[in-house]
């Protein structure tokens, strides 16, 4: 009797243990990138893992805790001189989970995600580490001239934002057509244009196919302190019949018609797609409740209807137009009470026209130039006191 119940415990332990030693996610590689002010480490996995993660100062360190996962590879072979990670410890805790330290120089802000197999990669998890320099400037405070004798000429910012992205491919043409690759590309093409022009500087939320999660969006336009915000896409619309550029800026009230409506509730989904950390922005988002009412977004409202219509009117000599006027609705990508704002849809990749042009270079760079010739005409227009294009047309005018 003795012997049948020890071996019915021994049995026992070995089927509880089993999970753990079969099924635990391997966190196989380690990878590094680096830009300007961001540090992008990606971890390879094995499969789906749960994560979480926290802060600790004095000093800086950064906790990623993986459940149900284990580490086979090792950090040795990653570049971390000169970057924010001093090192990088790793352990296991608890039943089959595993910690990763990263000891920071400094604080950072941080972005994380995670990406299912696509592209011949497996599943990764990705932080993208920010140096947090930015957040010590209080939000919603307007940019200070720096008093100097001569004249302020900084450079104008304009965020790019290429729609979807990552496991959210947006609209899908009648052949495969993917919105997330038509509108990176644009982006890409747009950013390439602004770089060469003097006195504009450009930020892509990504330049890459991962998901940013729509509130990240807006976070990634402030922390910049940008001048400008337009949010590229290529969507899909309720008639197949429906063709055409179309700019959107954000509404006070209700949308401007059906298709606008339609719009902002397809673009606003697709925040659900992000982890399940995420909830969706009209319940955790602290700027939603309020923002409509702030004497602030009737200004950049009045500012990004301005920007739209200049933008809508270099795409009419490029593409056909679905509306020639510009449309609002409630897009929470545009909430954003500081930025002028607006949202072009480049055309609807649902229309075997439209997506037939969408997709070749040559349209492309056509888009990207008019959407250019646009946002330089408004800033011509209305440049910032502080910018190299105010400088400039104040030498013109016998200013300075």
């Amino acid at each position: 009797m003795h012997r049948r119940h020890l071996l019915n415990l021994i049995l026992a332990s070995a089927t509880l243990a089993l999970p753990f030693t079969v099924s635990a996610t391997q966190i196989r590689n380690a990878r590094l990138w680096r830009s300007e002010n961001k540090l992008r480490l990606v971890f390879d996995l094995s499969g789906p893992v749960r994560y979480k993660t926290f802060s600790l100062g004095s000093p800086e360190r950064l906790i990623v805790d993986l459940s149900g996962a284990t580490l086979s590879g090792d950090f040795s072979q990653l570049a971390l001189e000169n970057s924010v990670i001093r090192s990088i410890r790793s352990g296991h805790f608890g039943q089959g989970d595993t910690r990763i330290v990263l000891d920071l120089s400094e604080p950072v802000q941080l972005n994380s995600f995670l990406l299912a197999p696509q592209d011949g990669q497996g599943h990764r998890l990705v932080l993208d580490l920010i140096s947090a320099a930015p957040a010590k400037i209080a939000p919603m405070v307007p940019r200070e001239t720096p008093t100097q004798k001569t004249h302020a000429k900084r450079d104008i910012i304009v965020v790019v934002d290429p729609g979807h992205g990552g496991k959210d491919p947006g609209a899908v043409g009648a052949k495969g057509e993917r919105e997330k690759d038509v509108v990176l590309s644009i982006a890409q093409l747009l950013a390439r244009r602004l770089k060469r022009e003097k006195g504009f500087d450009v930020k892509l939320v990504r330049n890459d196919d991962f998901f940013v999660p729509l509130r990240k969006r807006v976070d990634i336009a402030r922390q910049h302190k940008a001048d400008m915000f337009i949010s590229v896409h290529a969507d899909a619309a309720p008639r197949l019949t429906a063709s055409g550029a179309s700019v959107y800026c954000l509404s006070e009230g209700g949308a401007t018609s059906a298709t606008a409506r339609f719009m902002a509730q397809r673009e606003n989904g697709a925040d659900l797609l992000g982890a399940t950390s995420l909830l969706n922005l009209k319940d955790k988002d602290p700027m939603l409740a309020g923002v409509i009412l702030d004497m602030s977004m009737n200004a950049t409202i009045a500012a990004s209807l301005e920007l739209g219509g200049t933008v809508l009117g270099s795409l009419a000599g490029i593409t056909t137009l679905h509306q020639k006027r510009v449309e609002q609705a409630g897009f929470a990508v545009l909430k954003s009470p500081d930025v002028p704002s607006i949202l072009v849809e480049t055309g609807f990749i649902s229309n075997a026209r439209d997506s037939q042009r969408l997709v070749t270079a040559r349209h492309q760079q056509a888009v990207a130039d008019g959407l250019f010739a646009g946002l330089q005409r408004y800033f011509e227009k209305n440049p910032p006191a502080d910018s190299y294009i105010a400088w400039q047309q104040a030498q013109k005018n016998g200013q300075v």
